[in-house]
């Protein structure tokens, strides 16, 4: 059963997710917070998998709550999800440490999908702010790539750069010839390499330094 926490100052976007999120099988919303203040408490109190999380609340912002909760021994998957889609909010989020940046107005459907893989260890951002995000990363000078005190395998690479075009595991699996446990196993070592905490720091890397093509 995945746990989740909904924070949003607005309540009636919290009954909207909860309606959405409940009449999923394995979904259970755990606990609501109107303040960015009250979802860190409730987060560090009920232990969620997941914490669905609005930028703009009163007492304590998204961001800031974001960073709070991922300093944590042990902090939950978060995903922002915001009404505005302005790039410093974007940018603000994954750096803060969350997992997925949905949209309020991306659907019912992506907002299971982004729960269901926030848990399950990846990360989910909204297509339109995907393509923005990387148009933004390659429209940038180029980084010479940095020499890592453990340099990533050749085939580590690959892997990289499949996460940078959005591919799933699976995905990755069929196209590299190997099994998905050996993708897992490549993406931890990767994450430790890079010092990324989940898939979308690995795909920022990739395209921050030249490894997309």
């Amino acid at each position: 059963m995945i746990q989740v926490l909904l924070a949003d100052d607005q309540e009636m976007v919290r009954t909207g997710f909860r309606l959405i999120l409940s009449a999923e099988p394995g979904v259970d919303v755990v606990g609501e917070a109107g303040t960015g203040v009250d979802a860190v408490t409730l987060a560090r109190e009920l232990r969620p998998d997941v914490v669905l999380m609005d930028i703009r609340m009163p007492q304590l912002d998204g961001l800031e709550a974001t960073r709070v909760l991922t300093a944590d021994p042990e902090p939950p998957r978060i995903v922002v999800v915001t009404t505005f889609d302005l790039d410093e909010y974007v940018y603000g989020a994954l750096r803060a440490g969350a997992c997925g940046f949905l949209l309020k107005d991306a659907g019912p459907r992506l907002l299971v999908e982004a729960v269901r893989a926030a848990a399950a260890g990846d990360a989910l951002v909204s297509p339109s702010v995907t393509v923005r995000l990387l148009e933004h990363l390659a429209a940038r000078p180029v980084a010479r790539t940095p020499q890592l005190p453990d340099p990533l395998s050749p085939r580590e690479l690959d892997v990289v750069r499949a996460v940078a075009r959005g591919r799933t595991n699976a995905e990755i699996a069929a196209e590299l010839f190997v099994s998905l446990s050996t993708v897992k196993t490549h993406l931890t070592n990767i994450q430790t390499k890079l010092s990324a905490r989940n898939r979308v720091e690995i795909a920022a890397w990739a395209w921050e330094h030249g490894q997309v093509r």
